[in-house]
């Protein structure tokens, strides 16, 4: 009994030793598996740059973490949003009735009470400056296969610094800057409670959102439109360098002020002069490749939504899920004629459907042609016509039924419907 017992205990000796052998092993064995940093913190913080830094070293060990990957994507969007704020701070953007009228320039800028001047030069480079910002993201965003992603954000809770004094206050929320772009009314307590669980297929629409900015910002970079800041620069920034320097003096004193109201003076110049020389042409094709991108990302958007089956806090839902903006329904029928939409858009932009023209039915506008041969832009003339000679042929029109089932299927909301879409 007694060597029984002796055995058991000796047993059980070596069982533990080769345990703590084991254990300190594995104990001592270099790990890799560090803990993904999430974006929200950052975000929420203001904390824009230590996110992207912490989020790219991470990516940079474990590259095929998408979760981080799309995380990382939206900190260097908000960080490119925020560099644009600041610019047009440190340039005095104005705030008035016709810039509180232009959605992509209502942004909650601050007054500058000492601001640079602006120059031409100057405003091209706060262009190019949004383009380099816009490519960085879809560059992160592009190698995102994973289709089980999903990442929880509260978008109106996220802090820019709007004008660059290395805080974000309470007034530097996104949620100010939704309501600024957009005209509507969400409190605090409204965006501490949008909660949205980003997905695969939201991660591809971001992607795509970046080729239409992109596009529009490319359009601007390939016009001279000297003459048109000359003139009419002084209606969105403080100090321009003008040559007309009574315009500076004869403008509004503040949005109340109506004693010196030239504004409507200033609108017909600028009508008159959005006549651009064309200078950079190859950036036309660029226009028009981001404009097939949106087209291509937007079908793999929705073809990952509607292979969806959960119900979790949708930024873009399939029609049997639920939104998190309130009271918004997307139908088959939505979706139906989007896809349609989508199928007679990419033929326009291949060139092989054209546009109708409005002064003769037998003709018809190449579209895809304005950017593989682009001219000088003229606004009055493409409104009268005569811009869109080089580009007439009688070729095959798309089809409207598409244009008029759309509007069908979304109503009086369609261009909301079309910027939420992308």
């Amino acid at each position: 009994m007694q060597k029984k017992v002796q055995w058991l205990w000796r047993s059980l000796i070596a069982f533990f030793i080769a345990g703590l052998v084991i254990f300190s092993t594995i104990a001592l064995q270099p790990s890799n598996a560090a803990i993904a940093p999430l974006p929200d913190p950052y975000l929420t913080s203001g904390k824009l740059a230590e996110g992207e830094k912490a989020l790219s070293e991470y990516l940079q060990a474990n590259p095929k973490d998408d979760k981080t990957r799309f995380g990382l994507g939206v900190i260097q969007l908000m960080r490119g949003t925020e560099r644009l704020m600041q610019s047009l701070y440190r340039y005095g953007m104005s705030q008035s009735p016709l810039s509180n009228s232009i959605p992509f320039v209502r942004l909650p800028i601050p007054q500058n009470p000492k601001p640079d001047t602006i120059t031409y030069d100057a405003l091209q480079q706060v262009f190019q400056g949004w383009i380099d910002d816009l490519s960085t993201v879809r560059s992160t965003l592009e190698p995102i296969q994973d289709q089980n992603l999903k990442l929880a954000l509260r978008l109106g809770l996220i802090r820019l610094d709007f004008n660059g004094d290395g805080k974000s206050d309470d007034t530097e929320m996104l949620w100010q800057v939704f309501n600024a772009v957009t005209g509507m009314e969400v409190t605090e307590k409204d965006a501490q409670q949008f909660l949205i669980a980003f997905d695969h297929g939201d991660a591809l629409w971001l992607q795509g959102y970046t080729h239409v900015l992109g596009a529009i910002a490319e359009f601007l970079r390939a016009y001279d439109s000297h003459e048109l800041f000359a003139a009419c620069a002084h209606l969105f920034f403080q100090n321009v360098d003008t040559p007309h320097k009574f315009l500076l003096t004869s403008r509004r004193k503040s949005p109340e002020d109506y004693s010196n109201n030239f504004e409507f003076f200033d609108l017909i110049a600028a009508i008159h002069l959005s006549k651009f020389p064309l200078i950079e042409p190859q950036r036309m094709t660029t226009v028009l490749n981001h404009m097939k991108s949106v087209i291509r990302l937007s079908r793999e958007s929705w073809k990952s939504i509607l292979a969806e089956t959960d119900r979790d806090r949708e930024w873009l839902p399939n029609p049997k899920q639920t939104s998190v903006i309130p009271n918004v329904r997307v139908t088959n029928e939505m979706l139906k004629s989007w896809f349609k939409s989508l199928d007679e858009t990419g033929l326009i932009l291949e060139g092989k459907k054209n546009l109708p023209f409005w002064r003769d039915s037998k003709l018809t506008i190449n579209f895809a042609k304005v950017f593989t041969e682009p001219r000088a832009f003229d606004l009055v003339s493409w409104v009268q016509g005569t811009a869109a000679t080089p580009y007439l042929e009688k070729g095959k029109v798309t089809d409207i039924r598409v244009w008029n089932e759309m509007l069908d299927a979304f109503g009086a909301n369609l261009f909301n419907f079309v910027v939420w879409f992308n």
